[in-house]
Order: C-alpha cells, then sequence, then structure tokens
C-alpha cells in the first residue's frame, strides 16, 4: 500500500445509491474532506459498461450493488480503494482488484436487523396474504381470506451470519420451531441461540418457511433449484433477501403454478431491475420488493458512515477495521 494521499487533491466516486440520505448525513463531510465527488448519474446500481468512464482518475470509490468486473477495474487506473456500502462483495472481481493492489472493504453487521426485520415481515405477509387482501379491500372487495400463524410453525433458516441470527433472535418470540443449517457454524452456537441445526435436506422437508441468508458463491448460486424445491414441505413459504442468484426462478415459477410452493416473497432477483415482463411480478402468490430489506434509516446511516470511513482511511494510507481482501494491505500499488 502506497503511503496515504492528500486528500484534498483526490476525486472519489460515489455510485452506492442510498448513501448520506439521512440525516445527519456524511456526504457534506465527505465533499469537505476531498477534492471531488462524483455522483451516481442514473440512481441505480450501474454495469460495467456504464461504470468505464466514470472510474477514470477517481482514487476512492464508495460503491453500491454495481458490476464491478475485471474490464472496469482496468479502467480505474487511480484507483486505491473500493468501499461496499453493504456487506456483499459478490459483484466486485476480487482477484482483479487484488492484482492491482485495489484495496476492498464492507460494513459488516451495518444492515443486519434491518434484514432481519424485513425477513421477518415479509414472513407475515405470506402467511395472512396481506398485499392480495390489502388490493381487494381497495378494490371495494370484503374477502374472507384464511391465514397461517407462525405459533407452532417450523422455520428454516439457511445461513447463520450476522443476518441469520437476528432472524432467529426475532422469531423466538413467535414460539414456533427454528431450524439453521449453515455448514460453517459450530452446533453449539446454534443451539445457544436456540435453534437446532439441522442437515439440509432434513430442514428443507421439515420447514413451513425457508428463508435464505446465504452468501452468494459459486456453490450456492442457483441452489434453489428444482430439485431443491421438490425436497421441500409441500405448501411452504419461501423467503429470499439475500441475493437473486441463489434462486432459478423458473424453477419457483414452476413450483407455484404446480401448487407445490404456497407462497414466495423475493426482496432480490437475478437481474435487477427485473425486466417487467418477468412473470414472478405479476404472479398473485408472488411478493415482490426493490431490493430494499437494508433500506432502514438507522441501517442506512450506518453504512454511509462506515463506508465512508473506511474509504478516507485507506486513502490517508490508514487501515481500516473491515477489509475483504487484507493481504493487499501493505503492498505496493
Amino acid at each position: 500500500m502506497n503511503k496515504g494521499l492528500e486528500l484534498k487533491n483526490c476525486r472519489v466516486l460515489v455510485t452506492a445509491t442510498t448513501f448520506g440520505k439521512c440525516d445527519p448525513s456524511p456526504l457534506p463531510v465527505l465533499e469537505q474532506s476531498v477534492g471531488e465527488v462524483i455522483h451516481n448519474p442514473l440512481g441505480r446500481p450501474l454495469k460495467a459498461k456504464e461504470l468505464l468512464e466514470l472510474v477514470k482518475d477517481i482514487d476512492g470509490w464508495i460503491a453500491g450493488l454495481d458490476e464491478i468486473n475485471w474490464e472496469v477495474i482496468r479502467a480505474a487506473n487511480r484507483l486505491k480503494v473500493i468501499s461496499r456500502y453493504g456487506v456483499g462483495v459478490d459483484r466486485i472481481d476480487i482477484k482483479e482488484a487484488s492484482r492491482k493492489g485495489i484495496v476492498i472493504t464492507n460494513t459488516p453487521g451495518s444492515n443486519s436487523v434491518a434484514v432481519a426485520e424485513m425477513t421477518i415481515c415479509l414472513m407475515l405477509a405470506l402467511a395472512r396474504d396481506l398485499i392480495n387482501a390489502s388490493l381487494s379491500t381497495k378494490h371495494g372487495e370484503w374477502p374472507r381470506l384464511e391465514g397461517v400463524g407462525l405459533k407452532g410453525k417450523t422455520i428454516g433458516i439457511i445461513g447463520l451470519g450476522s443476518i441469520g441470527k437476528e432472524v432467529v433472535k426475532r422469531l423466538k418470540c413467535f414460539k414456533c420451531e427454528i431450524l439453521v443449517y449453515d455448514p460453517f457454524v459450530n452446533a453449539k452456537e446454534i443451539e445457544a441461540l436456540g435453534a437446532k441445526p439441522k442437515p439440509l435436506d432434513q430442514l428443507l422437508s421439515k420447514s413451513d418457511f425457508l428463508t435464505l441468508h446465504c452468501v452468494l458463491t459459486p456453490d450456492t448460486a442457483g441452489m434453489v433449484n428444482e430439485d431443491f424445491i421438490r425436497k421441500m414441505k409441500k405448501g411452504a413459504f419461501l423467503i429470499n433477501t439475500a441475493r437473486g442468484e441463489l434462486v432459478q426462478e423458473e424453477a419457483i415459477l414452476k413450483a407455484l403454478n404446480e401448487g407445490y410452493l404456497r407462497g414466495v416473497a423475493l426482496d432480490c432477483f437475478s437481474k435487477e431491475p427485473p425486466s417487467g415482463d418477468n412473470p414472478l411480478l405479476k404472479h398473485p402468490k408472488v411478493i415482490a420488493t426493490p431490493h430494499m430489506a437494508s433500506h432502514t434509516d438507522e441501517a442506512i446511516l450506518r453504512m454511509s458512515w462506515m463506508s465512508f470511513e473506511n474509504c478516507l482511511k485507506v486513502l490517508k494510507g490508514e487501515r481500516p477495521q473491515f477489509i475483504v481482501n487484507p493481504e493487499v494491505f501493505g503492498s505496493e500499488t
């Protein structure tokens, strides 16, 4: 890692769409600290081809869910740090960034409570068919809909990172049975939270509700396929507030149309935003939201300040608290 730069000579790109949206905001502090701040011109996560010109001659980058592939990284001729506004780094070519000596940071734990709350919200909305009930009532109808209670039901959680743990904490008050599959977490740690560790096939066959909280890796990409769904309990609900790429959308659609799944809630899609002709968007048994689980006032504020501090520390030649590729820090760029 090179010596620190003079911040007043630095150019910082901010593509995270909700960065600095809360008050007090780090955005004015960032603008006062560096020479120039370049903003996301489209107000959404950017594709690689949209980033190629923006990343030229920038020193720091506060990035959202943008497509940061090898081509983008090679075009960033002065870049010292990619400070992820959020936790996941699956959309960053970490190998290429590390090869160029670019430090990658993230904000672990900053949005865990927000995503956990959204997960419970979607679970309850599915259980009570809340969206269809509201739409029918607004259209002058008065339907007598039957819901599902969480008490006594079995909830399956795949992935017990910081978000999964917060989901477990909130589910305990519903007096339901909580099953967890995470091959990287010790069984005693799972039991200490009041949940039961289970092999994946057992968890799928027993769960009335299944919620995904695992990271996106080559092993988990497309894991929710037709075979996976057929191992689930018939009539179960599925919630995904993690990554859209975990799910094969055509398999979900087939299971819904055949009545094998009772309902699905998706806060993320394999293509974002999804195309208007995506049949899941119009399906009556699907709740679709715009990747908003982490967007609460508290989470936005924490992610903003953490990503701001990570970015400026690297530019000043200091070691940030949260480094994804620590082997880069200390090497020459």
